[in-house]
């Protein structure tokens, strides 16, 4: 529980097994000055918040939980993180139809091949994260 005056950071639930995805959230975390946003596996989540349904939820897409409770997923939960990490405006024009759509059809893209992803970044001279 967060001390009087302090928000408690949103938490952003990612495959654990998924090597793009570890590079995605280690990505945000970099970016996150402000410790507004706290990446975990979801396979590593507490209970709560993790629940059954939301386990295999994230199975199958990013979730991203607000502090105020709110969940969001796939592009959206994307669209989040951005604006946790400053880019309120970018997310917030991205979040407008037809745009919105967009993102969740390029989500949609990257999560079928996340496995491909993460094997050519990593083959890319990078290191893993």
């Amino acid at each position: 529980m967060p001390a009087p005056g302090e928000t408690r950071p949103a938490l952003l639930l990612w495959d654990g097994g998924c090597a793009f995805c570890r590079r995605c959230a280690a990505w945000a975390e970099a970016r996150d000055r402000a410790g507004r946003l706290r990446a975990l596996p979801y396979q590593e989540a507490p209970s709560p918040p993790m629940t059954d349904a939301l386990r295999e939820a994230c199975a199958r897409a990013v979730h991203l939980i607000l502090p105020d409770g709110r969940t969001l997923r796939a592009g959206r939960a994307v669209l989040g993180v951005l604006a946790l990490l400053g880019w309120e405006r970018t997310a917030a024009l991205l979040s407008l139809p037809p745009l919105v759509w967009i993102v969740e059809a390029g989500y949609r893209l990257a999560a079928r091949n996340r496995g491909r992803l993460g094997r050519w970044l990593n083959g890319q001279g990078g290191k893993p994260a």
